[in-house]
């Protein structure tokens, strides 16, 4: 019995598939699969069972998979204690929002080549929920991404607050505005998927005044929804320090709304169970990078 072989049952247990396990670990499925058939004969016991579809867990397996636990953490804890990290290298699937792609992305992948040129990203920008989800189920490494997560099987460590305002396009409504119930109603509102973290805080806001407000258009992506925001086809709302060059170049103009949009906080996210190097290196550089501020595209175009 071997500490690769345990990593490869432990895995391929808790991920519930052979295939994202082995792309966990960077070996192949037959590397994995290997491993995991090693263990069995040397425990003299079936670890899965074949017969359907799917493997899933023998009673031994379920035993073992508390043991396997306990020897991942114990290496996790040596590793701590020694002050020894594991090599960072192969391919890392993080899941990212539109925001930070806009924004501080570009510094972290720059920072994460220069220190680690062994380590390939592997970046995939989505929904707040849908990217939680493959988080979950082991498909992204990990995320960074407005939360907090309500998944116990994530862990999170929050990275910052956005103010969120409502705007508006000058030609639609005069700055300053302060938005009642009837503005809400004659413009047409424009929002995000409910798959949105952002969306699901502004029916919070709204259930809070006691309103329904119609959605007249909903999309997933926030550079669309500022586009039709400036195009005057409604009114819609955004983080207040992203959009700030629109509005000094004049395409759109802050309203305002009593009370405010609730505060949005970013996470960097990761399975609970996840201790390896790379995830802790990681997570360091986004500590240490995520200014929401840095707008390098937006710069040039609101000029």
């Amino acid at each position: 019995m071997t500490f690769k072989q345990l990593e490869a049952f432990y895995w391929a247990a808790t991920l519930h598939s052979f295939s994202v396990a082995a792309a966990r670990l960077h070996v192949t499925q037959s590397t994995l699969s290997k491993r995991v058939a090693e263990l069995e004969s040397d425990l003299g016991k079936a670890l899965f069972d074949r017969s359907g579809q799917r493997a899933i867990l023998t009673d031994a397996g379920e035993r073992l998979l508390a043991h396997a636990a306990q020897m991942l953490d114990i290496e996790g804890r040596i590793r701590a204690d020694l002050d020894v990290s594991g090599p960072v290298r192969g391919t890392c699937r993080l899941g990212i929002s539109e925001l930070v792609a806009a924004t501080w992305f570009p510094e972290f992948v720059s920072r994460v080549n220069r220190r680690y040129p062994h380590l390939a990203l592997e970046p995939q920008v989505d929904l707040t929920l849908a990217l939680e989800k493959r988080l979950e189920r082991g498909d992204l490494d990990f995320a960074v991404i407005p939360g907090p997560s309500e998944h116990p099987a994530l862990a999170q460590e929050k990275i910052g607050e956005l103010e969120y305002r409502w705007m508006a396009s000058p030609q639609r409504l005069p700055k300053g505005t302060v938005l009642h119930r009837r503005h809400l109603a004659e413009h047409p509102v424009i929002t995000l998927n409910p798959q949105s973290r952002l969306s699901r805080t502004f029916d919070e806001w709204a259930r809070q005044q006691g309103i329904q407000v119609p959605r007249a258009l909903v999309c997933n992506s926030l550079s669309a929804l500022i586009a039709l925001t400036i195009a005057g086809v409604g009114i819609s709302y955004f983080p207040r320090i992203h959009v700030q060059p629109y509005v000094r170049a004049g395409k759109l103009v802050e309203l305002v709304s009593r009370p405010r949009l609730a505060t949005l906080s970013y996470y960097v996210q990761w399975r609970k169970d996840d201790r390896r190097a790379m995830i802790a290196a990681l997570k360091d550089i986004v500590l240490s990078t995520a200014d929401f501020s840095a707008s390098p595209l937006l710069a040039d175009m609101g000029r």
